[in-house]
């Protein structure tokens, strides 16, 4: 038995533009100006996008949602360092003669309505440009619900990996499914004997690649290694009080996403090539897709051998969940 999905290795420019909330011709400017390196092709001379292009794709339309220009961006990547871009944009300014006072009072509602969508922009590319220096820059760029449930752990506690994953999750399930994630980062780095065991099972799956047989014995080893370390990390969760810390955040979530759909509707608009489809900085919302259509655009290297790792660990976890 296999899993029925298997997530594409590498993915072309269509794909992963969808995925990371930007056209074709947006990652075409990336690589023109040396932003986004050219992948490699596939057989057909088109580009075909990896794991790592897309994490440094999704870092650059969250560092040009924040309103960092694209020059910027690149020595940022470049030396781990930002500075924010200069927002430029000119409100639309209707000209030519109108008829009566309600053709002016429609232009002048216009006008109203597009400069207090600059000013929107402007307090939201404040507070991102905020945040990055006060948290750091790439967690600065994940949603302040994310971030928050960080707040009581040393500086330096999570890895760039484990950033990595939060902002692929904030993509595909949005802040709160993100800031859930979380969780299990507190855990690992709370527990140095979790994060030890973590390492270990992670480097025995990596080393599940393309040389090994789908039915190598150590590929159900590794998987009854995973299930059992899952039972662990679940079982300090529960016992340290983080999940209920989970349940103090659904519900604060609920109250807030009431509270601000209203406002978060009346500030929405249309953001060109460089400005940027994501605005997740400080907890606002993305625009989304399902997850099943992210998963197959976000792509990841993962072997036969691991898929199927993958897929006994879970089987092993069903038969451990409790029956209705």
């Amino acid at each position: 038995m296999h899993l029925s999905f298997v997530p594409p290795r590498r993915v072309k420019i269509g794909d992963a533009a969808a995925f990371a909330g930007t056209t074709p011709r947006a990652i075409r400017h990336y690589h023109a100006i040396g932003l986004l390196p050219e992948p490699e092709r596939g057989g057909d001379g088109r580009r075909r996008y990896g794991h790592q292009d897309m994490i440094r794709l999704l870092w650059i339309r969250r560092m040009a949602g924040a309103g960092i220009a694209l020059d910027d961006i690149r020595d940022a990547l470049t030396a781990d360092t930002g500075t924010a871009g200069d927002d430029r944009g000119d409100g639309d300014r209707g000209g030519g003669d109108v008829d009566g006072g309600d053709g002016i009072a429609l232009i002048l509602e216009r006008l109203e309505n597009s400069l207090a969508a600059q000013e929107a922009v402007l307090r939201r590319q404040r507070t991102a440009v905020q945040r990055m220096r006060a948290e750091g820059s790439r967690m600065g760029l994940l949603s302040d619900v994310v971030t928050d449930r960080f707040k009581s752990l040393p500086e330096g506690s999570l890895r760039q990996g484990e950033l990595d994953t939060l902002l692929v999750t904030e993509r595909i399930f949005g802040p709160l499914g993100a800031a859930a994630q979380a969780t299990r980062f507190i855990a690992l780095a709370t527990h140095p004997a979790l994060r030890e065991e973590s390492d270990r099972v992670d480097a025995a799956e990596e080393a599940l690649d393309d040389t090994v047989a789908v039915d190598d014995p150590q590929v159900a080893r590794v998987a009854a290694e995973r299930h059992a370390f899952e039972g662990a990390l679940d079982a300090f969760i529960e016992e340290s009080g983080l999940a209920g810390d989970d349940d103090a955040l659904f519900e604060a979530w609920d109250a807030r996403d009431s509270a601000t759909t209203d406002q978060e509707e009346d500030d929405e608009e249309e953001e060109d090539d460089d400005g940027g489809g994501d605005r997740g900085s400080g907890g606002r919302r993305t625009r989304t897709m399902s997850a099943f259509e992210a998963v197959g655009r976000m792509p990841y290297d993962f072997s036969p051998a691991r898929l199927r790792c993958m897929e006994l660990a879970e089987q092993l976890a069903a038969q451990d969940a409790p029956t209705a």
